[in-house]
């Protein structure tokens, strides 16, 4: 598949119950996983999966008024109020989401590429893979 091919796809999300679905492109510009310990509360795991990209390249199909969100308009993470499944995080000055991998339906053509914020990841949690690893930011 070109990188044209791949800008121009379209990947399905959507919530655990199926109340809120959305469209993303599959133009995601980096993807990690963040063990800091935000992400870890949000999600209830060990980190997030996730993939960045710009805000107006992800759209809410279905669902709208089953939305919830978390912080404000340009910071925020955004959930399904019915069922409470993670979607996504408003970042970078309401700029970009971070799209929660696993809400994601469809494959994306990307992968995490790295591990964040590992200065504060949960101890229980030994990372095997050979990702690269970062105490806070990737540089």
């Amino acid at each position: 598949m070109t990188s044209e091919e791949t800008s121009d796809r379209l990947l399905a999300g959507k919530c655990g119950c199926g109340a809120v679905q959305y469209e993303v492109e599959d133009a995601f510009l980096y993807a990690a996983n963040c063990h800091c310990s935000q992400c870890r509360a949000a999600t209830g795991s060990a980190f997030k999966s996730f993939a960045g990209i710009e805000r107006e390249k992800l759209r809410i199909t279905d669902g709208l008024d089953d939305v919830a969100v978390f912080g404000e308009e340009a910071l925020n993470d955004t959930r399904c109020a019915a069922c409470g499944s993670f979607l996504f995080s408003v970042v970078r000055e309401g700029a970009y989401v971070h799209v929660a991998m696993g809400s994601l339906v469809d494959t994306p053509s990307i992968r995490p590429s790295e591990h964040i914020f590992v200065g504060s990841k949960a101890e229980w949690f030994e990372i095997t893979d050979g990702l690269p690893q970062h105490h806070e930011y990737a540089t």
